[in-house]
């Protein structure tokens, strides 16, 4: 995806994807959740409707886990929460780990909401 020099933050991801920006990798990647309930997964996830979401059922931590086949660059990830729509649920922290694999992953940025 596109370099963070040339996206500036609350950027649309849909909008940068169309002038060619950054490019939509998630397709190429497995995705699993370490939980989740009936119709409240990996689809409703990744889908572009805002009225949809990956809803957990389980003891936390919650975690969803992006592989990619082969070794691959990510240079922006992009992640909608809205604390004002249900701050029970929303994330109040959402870290990102990279490695080669799941024993050798470090964390590289953490996100803690207002």
């Amino acid at each position: 995806m596109a370099t963070p020099s040339k996206t500036p933050p609350g950027a649309d991801p849909k909008q940068l994807e169309r002038t060619g920006t950054v490019r939509e990798i998630g397709s190429q990647a497995v995705w699993s959740l370490s939980s989740c309930k009936p119709g409240f997964g990996v689809d409703q996830l990744r889908d572009d409707n805002l009225e949809t979401y990956w809803q957990s059922d389980g003891s936390q931590p919650h975690l969803v886990n992006i592989q990619f086949r082969r070794r691959t660059t990510v240079k922006m990830l992009c992640i909608y929460a809205d604390y004002k729509s249900d701050e029970s649920y929303t994330p109040s922290k959402i870290s990102v780990r990279v490695g080669n694999n799941f024993h050798n992953l470090q964390e590289i940025r953490v996100k803690l909401s207002n």
